[in-house]
Parts: C-alpha cells; sequence; structure tokens
C-alpha cells in the first residue's frame, strides 16, 4: 500500500484524480475540509436551501421579524 497526498486545487491535480480514480485497483480517500455539520451547511447553501430573496432592505428586515 502506499499513500500519496495530492493538494487538489490545481488544475492538473484534479486531472490526475480523475485519472487515478479510473483504476479498479486505486481506493481514494477525501478528507473533509470541515466537520460534518460545516459541510452540511455548505451544501444547502450552495443548493439554495434556506436562502431568503428580498427586493429591497426593508423588505429584508420584514421578513425576518415576522
Amino acid at each position: 500500500m502506499v499513500t500519496v497526498t495530492i493538494n487538489e486545487k490545481g488544475k492538473g491535480a484534479k486531472a490526475l484524480i480523475e485519472l487515478l480514480s479510473t483504476f479498479s485497483y486505486v481506493k481514494i480517500h477525501k478528507k473533509n475540509r470541515y466537520n460534518a455539520e460545516t459541510e452540511k451547511a455548505i451544501e444547502e447553501a450552495r443548493a439554495g436551501i434556506g436562502i431568503i430573496k428580498t427586493k429591497s432592505h426593508a423588505d429584508l428586515m420584514k421578513k425576518l421579524r415576522s
């Protein structure tokens, strides 16, 4: 068994990870950046869950107070 650490921020690193994932004998283990609760909140924000859309600041304050 060999462990390789790759900083996946670069375009080349992402391509390498994609290539390695095509091999049946390679297992890729990704670490979460944050704890599970924070990761879930990030995914919900990306999906638009819990987002309040308003036309003005006054409208936002009205929605928040009700």
